[in-house]
């Protein structure tokens, strides 16, 4: 695979190629930017550029079909082992690479989730950012790059990765998933530009369970107790997936109070619930602006381990009563 196959971040893959050209690849880098938007695939297609015959990550060689199927040797693949990257981690991966490449010129480490290393593992990371061996080119992968000590942040260089342009997005789901145009302009919209979110189990919930999901929630009134009760419930137990979902209520929310201001409809997520959205067009501004601060004080609560079936009640009434 090569760069040219990958879609979008153009200037990060232009500044890689120039270091590949000019034979000054850094010894580590430091890709950050959201989830799901393509870094690991990019530090992949660099790492595979660097080991392949030709110099251009061909896909045929074996150097390529190794790294295609995750099993050359002189690659190390670190990701978090529950919620934490642990210093015995980071030590086995020091006596790694103090060992000699079994078939490459050098050895090349993946950090995925860097974020979650812990105070122990990044010290000890750090000793190896200053003093790299020979030959190793460490590449660490992260969407909270704040999260990582200042002295990692400035031992590495940085490349900043963006969301995909919706537009862009929809046009390449539509070909890959065979999608309507909207469904394809509404799957972008509710992935945010994340092929992750897009190609993965969210695809379902974004294009089927939506429409039901925003169906309950337009039922509610101040005083449906029992249906309020009963989609806590609902919510409750997808709990995986319970962001996303906030992001439905939000995103649809929002398109109410686009239609409010005349806005084109083509501006709207929701395409395929218009005549569910001009029923609901009279919903004063103020209201739904309650109704929007309920789901971020519900989002605030959820991300603080609240009473999770708690939280969810008191965003619907509140949603309900707005």
């Amino acid at each position: 695979m090569t760069f040219d196959s990958i879609v979008g971040h153009k200037q990060q893959k232009n500044i890689l190629l120039r270091a590949l050209n000019s034979q000054h690849v850094a010894h580590a880098y430091l890709f950050e930017g959201p989830d799901g938007v393509g870094k690991k695939m990019v530090a992949m297609d660099f790492v595979c550029a660097q080991l392949c015959q030709s110099k251009n990550g061909c896909g045929c060689c074996s150097a390529c079909l190794k790294v295609e199927s995750n099993n050359h040797p002189d690659i190390h693949l670190l990701a978090a082992e529950g919620q934490a990257l642990k210093i015995d981690q980071i030590r086995k991966l020091q006596q790694d690479l103090s060992l000699r490449p079994m078939e490459a010129n050098g050895k090349y480490c993946l950090i995925d989730g860097a974020e979650h290393l812990t105070t122990g593992a990044a010290n000890a990371l750090l000793k190896t950012l200053e003093e790299p061996q020979p030959g190793t080119i460490l590449i660490l992968l992260t969407n909270q790059p704040d999260k990582l000590l200042t002295t990692i942040l400035s031992r590495c260089q940085r490349l900043s990765f963006s969301r995909l342009p919706k537009h862009n997005l929809a046009v390449i789901l539509s070909s890959k998933l065979e999608l309507d145009e909207t469904q394809a302009k509404i799957l972008a919209s509710l992935s945010e530009g994340s092929f992750k979110k897009a190609l993965g189990t969210n695809r379902e919930l974004f294009l089927e369970k939506r429409r039901t999901l925003i169906q309950s929630l337009s039922a509610l009134s101040a005083g449906s107790i029992i249906p309020t009760f009963s989609l806590a419930d609902e919510l409750e137990k997808d709990k995986e997936v319970l962001p996303d979902i906030l992001d439905i209520f939000q995103a649809f929310f929002r398109d109410l109070l686009l239609l409010k201001h005349n806005r084109p409809e083509e501006e709207l997520v929701n395409l395929d619930l218009i005549d569910c959205l001009q029923r609901q067009k009279n919903t004063t501004t103020t209201s739904l602006l309650l109704k929007l601060k309920a789901l971020e004080t519900a989002r605030f609560h959820l991300q603080r381990n609240v009473n999770r079936r708690l939280a969810l009640e008191v965003m619907l009434m509140r949603i309900a009563a707005a």
